[in-house]
């Protein structure tokens, strides 16, 4: 029946959102959407072919060629609900590492998830990221997973990931695994929003 493999993207995405999980590119189900995609358009040519210059169709012709139309543009929005559903599962996966690309593409379960075009919009939404928090990294720190307004300026975290040596602007730390240290929020931020540091009392 028309439509019905467009229909199991949508429901892939809707069991996507509702285990909050990232399931692997359907290619094989896109294709053969934009297969039938193809082949309606076809037929749809085949019966307006003999009338397309007629002033008045005749009533099977523009039935036919009203339910082919139909399911072209549904089996299109089906698709396009499919990608968008992945494009924002991708940024929230990217912000939920705080910004940092590397994490995501790095790991083999992630990774092996993706589509190559999904992998080069991380790529350049990673670029145009960078470009916007280069202009204002001074006044905000857009990777900052921050909700609640620090209390101090300096934090007591304790080592949850090895992370080795780590240069910041007050000094060099060799974050050991298990160890706690002090250090100004904003200069191990990032490290905590990753998972490598976790604050403590």
């Amino acid at each position: 029946m028309f439509g019905d493999q467009a229909l199991a993207l949508v429901v892939e995405s809707k069991r996507s959102s509702q285990t909050d999980t990232l399931y692997k590119y359907n290619d094989q189900l896109v294709r053969n959407v934009q297969l039938e995609i193809r082949t309606l358009q076809s037929d749809l040519q085949k019966t307006v072919g003999p009338d397309i210059n007629a002033l008045t169709p005749s009533q099977q012709v523009l039935c036919a060629s009203t339910m082919y139309h139909i399911a072209i543009r549904r089996n299109k929005r089906c698709l396009l609900a499919y990608h968008a559903h992945r494009l924002e599962r991708l940024k929230h996966l990217y912000w939920s590492v705080g910004g940092a690309l590397p994490h995501i593409l790095t790991d083999t379960e992630i990774r092996s998830k993706l589509s190559p075009h999904e992998v080069d919009f991380l790529r350049s939404y990673n670029a145009s990221v960078s470009d916007i928090r280069n202009e204002v990294l001074d006044v905000l720190d857009l990777a900052q997973g921050i909700t609640v307004p620090p209390r101090d300026m300096r934090v007591n975290v304790v080592v949850v990931r090895e992370c080795g040596t780590v240069q910041t602007e007050s000094g060099t730390f060799a974050f050991k695994l298990g160890q706690r240290y002090q250090a100004a929020r904003s200069h191990v931020e990032h490290l905590i929003v990753q998972g490598y540091l976790e604050v403590v009392p």
